[in-house]
C-alpha cells in the first residue's frame, strides 16, 4: 500500500493564541513520533498547493469566504467566534489545508498513491456553507468531496467522522444532496449542537453518551454505518479523522483508545476496498491530548499502509 502524507510546515503557523487547544504543537507531536517510529519514512510525503477561491466555493458561500479573507489580521489575532480566532498565517494555513484535501483526491483518483493522510489543520468539519466555527475556517473534507465527484468515474461519495464532536458543518453543505452519505459518531448532548437533528436518509447521525467506550463505539458503527455504506456503495471514501473521543482527550468525555481507531480505520478500508477500489482520503479533525493525538494517528495510518 502506497499511503500518501500530505502536510506542510506553514500549517503550524495558525496560532489561536497561548492556552488554545488547536494549537500547532498538535502538528509537531504528529510528526515527531511517526519520525522516531520510522513510520514517516514509509510514507509519500506531499507539500500541497493552496486551494483557490473558486476551489472554496464549491463548499461555502462568497460571503463566508470573503469573511475569513477580510477578517485575516496582518499583526495580532483576531476572533471570529468565541473559540475561532485568526492571526497573521491563520488564512495561508486554512489554504493549504483545503488544498491538502484537493490534491490528495487527485492523488488518489489517479492511482499516484492507494490512500491519504492529511496532517493539516486548522480542521474543518465545523464549517458550514455560510459561517465558520468551532476552530474551523473552511470545510477541507467537503471541498475535496466535491472535487471528487466533478470527476466522470464519481458518482457517489461517502464522508465518515469520527470525531467526538458532530460534524454539523458537513451535514450542513451535503443535507440535500444524497450523493453524498454522510456518517458522524459523536458525543451528544456535546458541542456544537446543531444540525444533529437535520434527517435525511442518506444523513446517518450516531450519538453517543458521555462516558461511552469501545463497545459502544464499535457497536453503533456496525449498526448504522455499516448498512449503510452497503446501500449507498460509494465511490470514494472520505474520512473527518478527529481523535479527541480518545479517553485522555479534555475537550470531550468518551473513552476510546488506540486500538479503537486501527480497527475503525480497518472497518472503513474493508468498505473501501468492496465499493471503492480502495479509494480513500483521510484528514485530520480534532485530538487535543498531544500524546494520545499522536498514538491514535500513528494506529490510523499504520492501518492505511496495511501494517
Amino acid at each position: 500500500m502506497i499511503t500518501g502524507y500530505f502536510t506542510h510546515p506553514d500549517c503550524q503557523q495558525h496560532d489561536m493564541g497561548a492556552g488554545h487547544p488547536e494549537s500547532p504543537q498538535r502538528l509537531r507531536a504528529i510528526n515527531e513520533l511517526l519520525e522516531a517510529g520510522g513510520l514517516l519514512h514509509d510514507l509519500q510525503a506531499i507539500h500541497p498547493a493552496p486551494a483557490e477561491k473558486a476551489d472554496l466555493s464549491m463548499a461555502h458561500s462568497a460571503s463566508s469566504i470573503q469573511l475569513v479573507h477580510d477578517r485575516s489580521p496582518i499583526t495580532g489575532i483576531v476572533s471570529l467566534d468565541a473559540d475561532t480566532s485568526m492571526n497573521a498565517h491563520s488564512l495561508d494555513a486554512a489554504l493549504l489545508a483545503a488544498g491538502a484535501g484537493l490534491a490528495a483526491t487527485k492523488a488518489v483518483l489517479e492511482g499516484k498513491i492507494n490512500n491519504a493522510f492529511c496532517a493539516v489543520r486548522p480542521p474543518g468539519h465545523h464549517a458550514e456553507h455560510d459561517l465558520p466555527m468551532g476552530f474551523c475556517l473552511f470545510n477541507n473534507i467537503a471541498i475535496a468531496a466535491l472535487y471528487a465527484l466533478q470527476q466522470d468515474n464519481i458518482e457517489r461519495v461517502a464522508i465518515l467522522d469520527f470525531d467526538v464532536h458532530h460534524g454539523n458543518g458537513t451535514v450542513d453543505i451535503f443535507a440535500n444532496d444524497p450523493r453524498v452519505l454522510v456518517c458522524s459518531s459523536y458525543q451528544h448532548p456535546h458541542y456544537p449542537m446543531r444540525h444533529h437533528d437535520t434527517l435525511a436518509e442518506h444523513l446517518i447521525h450516531c450519538p453517543l453518551e458521555a462516558g461511552s467506550g469501545s463497545r459502544e463505539f464499535r457497536h453503533a458503527i456496525e449498526q448504522h454505518w455499516l448498512p449503510a455504506l452497503q446501500s449507498h456503495k460509494p465511490d470514494m471514501i472520505f474520512v473527518s479523522a478527529g481523535f479527541d473521543a480518545h479517553r485522555l482527550d479534555p475537550l470531550a468525555n468518551l473513552n476510546l483508545v488506540e486500538a479503537d481507531y486501527a480497527w475503525v480505520t480497518e472497518l472503513i478500508m474493508d468498505q473501501g476496498r468492496s465499493h471503492a477500489q480502495g479509494r480513500l482520503v483521510s484528514m485530520l479533525e480534532g485530538g487535543y491530548h498531544l500524546q494520545a493525538l499522536a498514538a491514535s494517528v500513528e494506529q490510523h495510518i499504520k492501518t492505511l499502509r496495511g501494517l
